[in-house]
């Protein structure tokens, strides 16, 4: 069991907001990994690149990858971080905004990561909009081991549409912590639709939530990732999200779903066996795009 604390930090970003060395923290920023530590590393650098006064909490589940020796190269930016298996990704965020105290939470998949200033602008859109019980904005998908990227599918928040297919990028999100601690955080018993349920929630005790149109994270795709490798899953447990939340569940769900996961499933199958049977210097290699690619820059 490993279990660290390290000191709070501000910076530019920070002044520019009104804030400066020393000022409380404005953001509460939970991070739950478990075997991400090739991608852990950005995640907490695209953080500390905020340069926001933030208390940073970091879960690990007992990750025997390197993840604990990243996180420790991270430690004096991090208010605390602990190793040892826990329950779950939902458990692991409410325990670490519960040790918070920052007005605005949100959490940040380890392999995921955030845009420079993209949280300033969702914190200046809840200081203008006090009625707003939290804020999201625009995000990119990346496609690990190519050069693919494509704009997450987020629109201007309706409860439809929300029935229809979840339209909130959860890594481009922040909540209040009065809001958040009003619905009972995530729901510990859920395990890959936690976000949606929590949209859903947050909607129905405080009203609609606010859109930003700015770009704010980047949401990763490779293929370990629960929405890929647990596809099946995913779509029952979002499927049972909205028939709780909306009342009914819209026939769309059920015409989508060859598609969005047997289809998709079949393709993730050939891709993972394809990377499997490339040689590392072999030009469609992982290995070879990422030296050669021009890809796009997000800071």
């Amino acid at each position: 069991m490993l279990v660290k604390s390290a000191g709070d930090r501000g910076g530019p970003a920070a002044v520019a907001l009104g804030f400066t060395m020393g000022t409380e923290p404005i953001v509460t920023i939970a991070v739950p990994s478990y075997q991400q530590g090739r991608y852990l590393e950005d995640a907490l650098t695209s953080i500390v690149q905020l340069d926001l006064p933030v208390e940073l909490f970091v879960a690990d589940a007992g990750s025997t990858d390197g993840s604990a020796e990243v996180i420790r190269k991270w430690a004096n930016r991090i208010t605390s971080w602990r190793s040892y298996p826990d329950g779950g990704q939902s458990a692991a965020v409410n325990e670490c905004i519960a040790k918070g105290r920052a007005p605005y939470v949100c959490w940040l998949n380890s392999d995921d990561r955030f845009l420079p200033g993209g949280l300033i602008h969702l914190i200046e859109a809840l200081e203008r909009n006090s009625s707003w019980p939290a804020a999201y904005g625009q995000a990119w998908n990346v496609s690990e081991g190519s050069t693919k990227t494509w704009p997450v599918r987020v629109e201007p928040f309706d409860a439809h549409r929300l029935a229809l297919r979840c339209i909130i990028c959860q890594p481009a999100s922040l909540i209040r912590r009065e809001a958040w601690e009003a619905v009972g955080g995530l729901d510990e018993h859920l395990h890959m639709a936690m976000d949606y349920d929590l949209w859903w929630r947050l909607y129905h005790k405080f009203g609609p939530l606010g859109f930003v149109e700015a770009p704010i994270a980047i949401n990763r795709q490779h293929l370990s990732n629960k929405t890929v490798s647990r596809r099946r899953e995913h779509y029952a447990e979002a499927i049972k999200v909205v028939r709780r939340h909306y009342g009914r569940v819209p026939v769309k769900w059920r015409l989508a779903q060859p598609y969005a996961v047997w289809f998709k499933r079949l393709v993730a199958q050939w891709k993972k066996r394809r990377l499997a049977n490339q040689s590392p210097l072999s030009p469609g290699s992982p290995i070879r795009q990422r030296d050669n690619a021009n890809r796009p820059t997000f800071g």
